[in-house]
């Protein structure tokens, strides 16, 4: 029996003893599973040889790119939205293991020679905070293949859904527009925007609240744009931008807003920056902290523990990342000289916003894959489905908190929060 044979029986053992709940389709044509529904496409059978050599979730995510295994008649999410099969370990538990064993031999020993892949991780990922290198490997892809998923401001994080049947285009501007209320930002204030992407909390702020603006980036692809749209607002005399990091910034703020740049800052960085934050931020003056956390687990080594999935995400797609919890965040707050008043949970809203991201760069992939290659256009339609997941799992949370520097006396803030929902 050949190898290729042998390689298809041993693949065909393993689906017919897990029963996943969708139908797989092998390199031979071949059909295991439900005849309707997603379909799971195998196009390789070096398949088998990849997972003995490593059977860990980097080796699916590389299998995924290279597109050993692929999706028919429908997308990610619909695996994701079948019913669960029960346990995979007490299933792997009844599979015939001296059957796979009699066949694995002939295929580890005949298994053909593996085309080289592109290697899309970053340099030194795992190192604890983001350079501007890491920076780069993330938002200098191509202005044009984000401008496929994003919203028309270019709104690369959270959107804000004052109803979930809202497009994304709505949900970023309404989150522009929450924020804004939230600092409670009045005409001739300066506000400072750090991580500021391309430009658009700072147009909106300064067109619709009248404030003078400033940003810092780290990404050279990001300014350059965001400043040809400052230019076409006609705000360049209202808002500047600098590639440059946070703590070499100088000068005061009235207000100052960090939004979906501080998961890059790296755990040990963590008190340089909310130093900086408060030795930037005026007496009386609002700071809105807006991050992805982690789950508290009780346990300080527990909770920072890197698990699979978040591996993967920094060797990918964000060099140098890591994630606090709230109650970190809050308490390092506190402790650099800040007073804590409002804390929002907005998981199911980045749920949604990554779902919608998802789905606008599937339907435009032709067109990804002609801007940076279909390799990196899999990776980032996986990353956007597994964010999407993560947070409808609730395995991950974001929040938007509102601080304001200690001092004694009125903080300056509202009785009540009613004017954020007029």
């Amino acid at each position: 029996m050949e190898a290729a044979e042998r390689a298809a029986r041993i693949v065909r053992t393993v689906i017919e003893t897990l029963k996943p709940g969708f139908a797989v389709k092998l390199w031979t044509g071949e059909r295991i599973g439900p005849a309707t529904g997603p379909v799971l496409t195998i196009n390789d059978q070096d398949i088998v040889w990849q997972v003995m050599r490593r059977p860990n979730l980097s080796t699916l995510i590389e299998m995924w790119i290279s597109k050993t295994i692929d999706v028919e008649g429908g997308s990610l999410f619909d695996f994701y939205a079948l019913p669960s099969q029960g346990k995979l370990r007490t299933k792997l538990k009844s599979l015939p293991k001296l059957a796979v064993l009699r066949d694995l031999p002939a295929v580890l020993f005949s298994r053909k020679q593996m085309a080289a892949r592109t290697d899309l991780s970053g340099r030194n990922p795992f190192v604890s905070g983001s350079n501007r290198q890491a920076i780069q490997h993330h938002y200098d892809i191509s202005n044009a293949f984000y401008r496929l998923f994003l919203d028309e401001r270019m709104v690369y994080s959270c959107g804000y859904f004052t109803d979930f049947a809202n497009g994304i285009d709505q949900a970023q501007k309404d989150k522009l527009d929450h924020i804004c209320r939230k600092l409670r930002l009045k005409p001739g204030e300066r506000l400072l925007d750090i991580g500021c992407g391309w430009g658009a909390m700072l147009i909106h702020a300064a067109k619709n609240y009248g404030v003078v603006g400033h940003g810092v980036s780290l990404s050279e692809a990001q300014t350059q744009l965001a400043r040809e749209r400052i230019r076409a607002e006609g705000l360049e005399d209202r808002i500047t931008i600098e590639i440059k990091s946070y703590a070499e910034l100088s000068g005061s703020f009235d207000k100052i807003s960090s939004i979906g740049m501080f998961e890059h800052l790296g755990l040990a960085n963590h008190a340089t920056y909310f130093s900086t934050i408060h030795r930037l931020l005026k007496p009386g003056g609002i700071y809105l902290h807006h991050a992805i956390t982690r789950r508290d687990k009780g346990n300080i080594k527990k909770t920072l523990r890197k698990g699979p999935e978040f591996k993967a995400l920094i060797k990918y797609i964000f060099p140098g990342g890591e994630l606090d919890t709230i109650g970190m965040t809050l308490g390092n707050l506190e402790a650099h000289g800040f007073l804590v008043y409002d804390v929002e949970n907005l998981r199911e809203h980045y749920a949604r916003t990554c779902r919608l991201w998802a789905e606008r760069l599937h339907a435009r992939f032709d067109e990804a894959i002609a801007e940076v290659g279909e390799a990196k256009a899999r990776l980032w339609l996986l990353y956007l489905t597994g964010c999407s997941i993560t947070f409808e799992r609730a395995s991950a949370q974001i929040f938007q908190t509102v601080v304001t520097k200690r001092a004694r006396g009125p903080s300056g803030l509202p009785p009540t929060r009613a004017d954020l929902y007029r």
